[in-house]
């Protein structure tokens, strides 16, 4: 049965594989710059843009759910593409334990948020919060907490701005570990000797 995300593959990430061939066992996947100026990465959620469908996708698949909203000329989502997503130890627990979806802060597409809302990103990012880039969201592991919430209500963690990788690693085991159910952020990394 073909999934949603490999029907989108065909399509949209066509131009993508021409551009860039996607990573081997043990290598890390380069990004490739799209036509709206942004960065982005072959491995990225290739989506319908329902929120709610992608999260129980993620779900299905064993991963969290996360979107990492970015803008064009961001030095700090180009630093997070071409160091961040370069360390092959980043990218790889990124792939393995989550499905990223790439949202634009001024972009047009139209996505519908967990509470059934459709609304450009834009307006979506308005609605979520989002002052500035990058700006990653994690959303819960179990769809059914969701329960027909808007998106920033059901938030479990977000990562506000660019984190050097050692932290950036640690923000993504820290959602992982489920660790932000008995502590922020801060004394998880403390706890960690970071």
């Amino acid at each position: 049965m073909i999934e949603r995300r490999h029907l989108l593959a065909l399509g949209a990430g066509a131009a993508a594989g021409l551009l860039a061939a996607r990573a081997g066992a043990g290598e890390v996947a380069a990004p490739v710059m799209t036509d709206d100026g942004l960065y982005t990465q072959t491995w990225f959620l290739q989506s319908f843009l329902d929120l709610g469908e992608d999260l129980g996708e993620a779900a299905a698949n064993g991963k969290r759910f996360a979107i990492i909203w970015e803008q064009k000329g961001c030095p700090y989502c180009q630093e997070t593409h071409l160091v961040n997503f370069a360390d092959p130890e980043i990218q790889g627990f990124l792939r393995d334990n989550f499905e990223v979806l790439q949202l634009n802060l001024f972009g047009a597409r139209e996505v519908t948020d967990f509470d059934g809302e459709t609304l450009e990103e834009r307006k979506l990012a308005r609605k979520y919060g989002i002052a500035f880039t990058p700006t990653i969201q994690f959303f819960p592991e179990d769809p059914e907490r969701v329960g027909g919430r808007a998106g920033k209500a059901v938030e479990v963690a977000r990562m506000p701005g660019y984190l050097q990788p050692p932290h950036f690693l640690a923000m993504l085991r820290f959602v992982r570990e489920r660790a932000y159910e008995g502590s922020n952020f801060r004394s998880y990394l403390k706890a960690q000797g970071q």
